[in-house]
């Protein structure tokens, strides 16, 4: 006996009011068993409805399942399981489902993509990073798809800033006929996340509508492109406009003042964020306590670690990676055994602040250990940084044949980093051997570096091998090498001022330079200025400035 249509659908809608109260899998199986006992299983609007409901919980297994079941799906299912698998990021499983849809029967009455498949196509071709997949689904979008939706073009721009592919994102924004704030905030973060802040700036400023997302863009992207005043320039405009800062803000911004040594302004973030409740966001507190470890302040980073309720192993390891940076390698280690009782899994960063906490108290049996354990006990494999703190370890006691034995052994290609750890442990040492071979491949990696040059001199010089010691400056000068300028920060009356080695455009006060005089005359009298290399006397100004403040 056939059923009538009305019947159908009367019966799809109480199922689908059924499934709306699915609270997980197991009640959606059963719903969808009660489905398949009825008969209904080839209806696409409740295979879309639990494809959705897949989607939610990350069952795309399933999700495809009950697609299959279907024998003539309409668009609204085919979205919906291009939309499962582009949000669960299974992109290639996704870009297969809209071939299929593409290839269905040419017919009078064949389904055919729609404005809302594409959205999820094109972010599937971004995820992917394939900018040739992109541009043929964006010249499908142009044959079949509207003429004109923000939603699309917005995704358009998304991909093909994924792809770098800067001037293609730029074309879509300019043909646009109607851009929203979306449109503007994805190319101002397509070209912060280029480098180019410049036009970011240039764009930011033409704007006609800013919201928090468009400021929060220019903050990290200043951030990220190691423009840190500049940051702290746009987020003091943010507050100047009315713009009440998030969280999003918050940790944007914090890295600007952790990279100035702005303590006294980092201090003020954390002011605000405890009136305004978002002390309670764990993203909020990693942020500051790793601005306080940053700046120097480690006491006040571990009074706010103590004081989270909850903590993730990025807490962890910014509380352990402080401990280790600032000396105390045993706080560390214990803080390091405190997170494994607490069954918080280690992740690399962790072991990196572990193993540098070892290197700067010379826990050389312990450091191995801890090599051992993150890749036996925590599948964890080491990367440059893990081999980088070892080879410090080792060369400071004084094991370099253990040292150059680790590096030969690296599953990875040594970099500049960890032969110069090697070289410099070699002139402590002096091993004159094995600082040959680290300087055969430091010539290599980074031929023109003066530092490496003036490291083996000084070895040469400690081993009373004065001929090699003509010989490595008589090099240096063929080279016409010279140092790289050294420059520090320092935060005065909530202002950062930065000095260079060198850079007379910056007045000091009479009082510094006279200062400096007096210290240059005693360096003098008691003849404490290196014969080796002689470094100019303004390196230490900034040492000096410090002193002055305090």
């Amino acid at each position: 006996m056939k059923i009538s249509v009305q019947v159908v659908r009367e019966m799809e809608d109480r199922l689908a009011f059924a499934l709306q109260k699915s609270n997980n899998m197991l009640q959606l199986k059963e719903a969808h068993a009660y489905i398949l006992k009825s008969s209904l299983s080839e209806s696409s609007f409740l295979a879309t409805k639990m494809v959705n409901i897949c989607s939610k919980y990350g069952e795309t297994t399933y999700a495809r399942l009950i697609f299959g079941q279907v024998n003539e799906p309409n668009v609204f299912l085919y979205n919906a399981i291009v939309q499962a698998y582009t949000q669960n990021e299974f992109y290639i499983e996704a870009v297969s489902i809209y071939q299929q849809l593409l290839r269905f029967p040419k017919e009078s009455n064949r389904v055919t993509a729609n404005k809302f498949t594409y959205p999820f196509v094109i972010k599937a071709s971004g995820g992917l990073r394939h900018l040739y997949l992109g541009k043929l689904v964006h010249g499908q979008v142009c044959k079949c798809g509207p003429a004109s939706n923000s939603i699309i073009e917005n995704s358009l721009m998304e991909m093909y800033t994924k792809c770098d592919a800067l001037e293609d994102a730029q074309d879509v924004f300019d043909r646009m006929t109607d851009r929203d704030v979306v449109s503007w905030n994805t190319l101002i973060f397509a070209y912060c996340k280029l480098g180019k802040m410049r036009k970011a700036a240039k764009m930011f400023e033409s704007m006609p509508t800013r919201t928090i997302i468009s400021w929060t863009t220019m903050i990290s992207g200043c951030s990220q492109n190691e423009l840190y005043s500049e940051a702290l320039e746009v987020f003091h405009k943010m507050q100047v406009t009315g713009v009440k800062p998030d969280a999003i803000s918050i940790v944007a911004v914090l890295p600007a003042c952790s990279q100035l040594g702005a303590l006294e302004l980092g201090r003020w973030f954390h002011v605000y964020s405890g009136k305004h409740g978002l002390l309670k966001l764990v993203c909020v507190c990693n942020a500051l306590i790793e601005m306080y470890v940053k700046c120097g302040s480690i006491q006040e980073a571990y009074q706010l670690f103590n004081s989270m309720q909850d903590r993730d192993v990025i807490s962890w390891s910014a509380m352990i990676g402080g401990f280790a940076n600032h000396g105390k390698a045993h706080e560390a280690l214990h803080l390091f055994l405190n997170m494994e009782q607490a069954r918080v899994k280690p992740n690399g960063i962790t072991y990196l602040g572990v193993l540098s906490a070892c290197a700067h108290a010379g826990f050389l049996s312990e450091g191995l250990q801890y090599l051992t354990s993150m890749t036996k006990d925590h599948s964890i494999p080491p990367g440059i940084e893990h081999y980088g703190c070892m080879v410090d370890l080792l060369g400071r006691s004084g094991c370099l044949d253990q040292a150059l034995e680790l590096i030969n052994k690296m599953t990875i290609v040594p970099d500049a980093t960890i032969w110069g750890s090697l070289l410099s442990a070699c002139r402590t040492h002096g091993n004159i051997k094995i600082a040959i071979i680290a300087m055969e491949h430091l010539v290599e990696l980074e031929p023109d570096d003066t530092g490496n040059y003036i490291l083996l001199s000084n070895t040469y010089a400690a081993a009373g091998m004065w001929d090699e010691v003509a010989r490595m400056r008589k090099l240096i000068r063929s080279k016409g090498m010279k140092k790289a300028p050294g420059c520090s920060l320092i935060e005065v009356n909530n202002v950062v001022q930065e000095f260079v080695v060198g850079d007379d455009s910056y007045p000091l006060p009479d009082e510094v330079s006279r200062v400096l005089k007096l210290l240059a005359m005693e360096l003098r009298q008691r003849s404490c200025v290196n014969m080796v290399v002689e470094e100019d006397l303004t390196a230490h100004v900034d040492i000096f400035f410090n002193t002055f403040c305090m």
